[in-house]
């Protein structure tokens, strides 16, 4: 079934650190009117990468994550800076956090976060043909790099330490491609 989008009668902004809570005023189809609150990104967007050292293996970082306050495991992850597009933002990401460069570089698919309250998107970047490459990042610490097997993500989806649900969604996604050969997104 489709439906038409609610029309919008107002918007209201107010900046909140790294967002903007904006408020928006909606009536649906039924004529019913409601006011919702999404937090809005102020910056470009942003990257996770899934870099492949081969088809089987992944490399994670363990990081620290203040909203959990404590060390996780997931993939590589950085903002699009002005001026960048998402390809080359995974780029640089990659060799700021993992220390590698990549020979091909595939966008495989957006993820949003949480599309009922947020507008933020981040773009999932596949990297294969590594080598070793690396830039000063803005980590206040170096980040621990992890590989992972594909064959064993059963088990790191059970760990404490691994429960961003980007990262999660983004290996599925990443197995499911290659299982199908890689086709273009």
């Amino acid at each position: 079934m489709s439906r038409p989008l609610p029309t919008i009668h107002g918007r209201e902004e107010v900046d909140v650190g790294a967002y903007r809570l904006e408020r928006v005023d909606l009536e649906f189809s039924n004529g019913e009117r409601r006011r919702f609150d999404r937090l809005k990104s102020k910056g470009h967007g942003a990257v996770m990468i899934a870099a492949l050292p081969d088809p089987e293996t992944v490399l994670l970082i363990r990081e620290y994550g203040t909203g959990t306050h404590r060390y996780e495991l997931g993939l590589p992850k950085g903002k699009i800076d002005a001026g960048e597009t998402g390809l080359e933002a995974a780029a640089r990401e990659m060799r700021e956090e993992i220390g590698f460069g990549a020979e091909r570089l595939t966008h495989l698919k957006s993820i949003t976060l949480a599309p009922t309250y947020m507008s933020h998107e981040i773009q999932l970047v596949v990297a294969e043909g590594l080598f070793p490459e690396k830039l000063e990042g803005d980590e206040p610490e170096p980040l621990e790099v992890v590989p992972w097997r594909f064959d064993r993500l059963h088990e790191l989806m059970l760990r404490e330490e691994f429960s961003e649900g980007r990262s999660i969604a983004a290996l599925f996604l990443v197995r499911e491609w290659l299982a199908r050969g890689r086709p273009t997104p």
